[in-house]
């Protein structure tokens, strides 16, 4: 059993350590041509077949052919050894699932197939021929092509590195595939970057894009362009905070609130503390003074009356003249026709004397000690000159309900 030494073992370790790291890539060799100056075949009356064997390994300055290929290692077909056969075989290929280093150390045999398997490198006496060589060799799809010459044989071969799909980069250390699903939105470019569809951003493009103006903290979308508000927000850009259920003259700063506007009061801003500026009830001029709780007082100007101060006064139907004068309603009080010898506001003052016969109805006239006189009045009539007659039913003389 070949041991490994300490250097490849601990170049193996890592490459198996990169196998979880996002990169793939497969390398390419075609065998273009191959002569041998000895016999390939041992029985030139049968059919000779051959196959290649390629190994890849880490850089080296001393190759060594034995295992392990720490890149890979990769079989053909079994063919005729013919110029034909061995020009139209398919390429060789090697993935590797690791950063592509750039250099490394190539191998490649030909073995004589003595059965129709492929145990012929069991047998040492198989080989035919082997090339080791190291090489640099960047990623891309063109081909590289080399020739090597040795003492028995010549091999013309191609090859090339290319990045397995959704791998890019001159490494094929970039993972990306493109997607438009709930894991994000997006294209790849050459170098493996995302470039996010219209409407999505983010790392991976899963973040659409809000409508414009719409609350990073208030508001969220799940399609671009679109606004939604968080619960206790509202408004076209959920700018706009929800104020308390039933609040009716209030404004809010936070989801909830109901701080009332200038003249409102009560938990829900529903008591006008300002009822006289807001809705002016008292009518004709008349003082508004606030009493709290929507509730007012006016102070009506003379000739009014009523709540709200609506109803015009008429003084006149209290009878305030006196000695038959005639009552006249104005504006602010009233005004009385005094008769002819009667004076005061309410003509209660007599300038006559019983000489101007002043009493009616039989009364009889009297002259007082201070001036003027006073009516003694005959049964059934009244007043200060008997100009009344009087009611004999306003003494309520009825009884038993008569």
């Amino acid at each position: 059993m070949t041991r490994c030494c300490p250097l490849p073992c601990l170049l193996l370790l890592l490459l198996l350590a990169t196998r979880t790291a996002m990169s793939s890539g497969v390398f390419e060799l075609k065998i273009d041509a191959f002569t041998s100056h000895r016999a390939v075949c041992r029985q030139p009356s049968r059919d000779c077949h051959v196959f290649f064997r390629v190994c890849l390994k880490h850089s080296q300055d001393v190759i060594s052919p034995e295992p392990p290929c720490t890149y890979g290692t990769a079989l053909t077909e079994i063919f005729g050894a013919d110029a034909e056969s061995i020009s139209g075989s398919a390429p060789i290929r090697v993935p590797f699932p690791f950063k592509w280093p750039g250099t490394f150390s190539l191998i490649i045999e030909a073995w004589n197939a003595e059965s129709s398997g492929l145990d012929s490198t069991e047998k040492p006496n198989n080989l035919i021929s082997r090339l080791a060589t190291r090489r640099k060799l960047a990623v891309g799809a063109e081909w590289s092509q080399d020739v090597h010459s040795g003492e028995q044989s010549e091999l013309r071969y191609s090859y090339h590195v290319v990045c397995n799909e959704h791998y890019h980069g001159n490494a094929c250390s970039a993972y990306c595939r493109p997607r438009n699903d709930t894991f994000g939105h997006y294209t790849c470019d050459q170098d493996g970057r995302r470039h996010c569809h219209v409407g999505w951003t983010g790392d991976y493009c899963s973040d659409p894009v809000c409508a414009a103006g719409c609350s990073g903290e208030h508001g969220y979308c799940e399609e671009p362009g679109e606004c939604v508000c968080r619960q206790g927000w509202q408004g076209e850009r959920c700018d706009e905070c929800d104020r308390h259920p039933g609040c009716l003259h209030g404004t809010c700063q936070q989801p909830w609130q109901c701080n009332c506007k200038e003249g409102w009061g009560g938990l829900y801003c529903d008591q006008d503390l300002n009822y006289c500026t807001n809705h002016k009830p008292c009518q004709n001029e008349a003082a508004c003074t606030n009493t709290g709780q929507g509730s007012y007082t006016c102070t009506c100007k003379p000739g009014f009356t009523g709540k709200d101060c609506e109803v015009q006064t008429n003084e006149c139907d209290s009878n305030p003249c006196r000695n038959g004068a005639s009552c006249r309603d104005l504006v602010d009080g009233y005004s009385c026709a005094c008769p002819q010898g009667f004076w005061g506001k309410n003509c209660e003052i007599g300038a006559m004397l019983c000489v101007d016969e002043p009493c009616f109805n039989g009364g009889t006239c009297r002259e007082s000690a201070g001036g003027g006189y006073s009516c003694l009045c005959p049964l059934g009539y009244a007043g200060s000159n008997c100009e009344m007659k009087n009611n004999k039913c306003s003494s309520n003389p009825c009884a038993n309900g008569n």
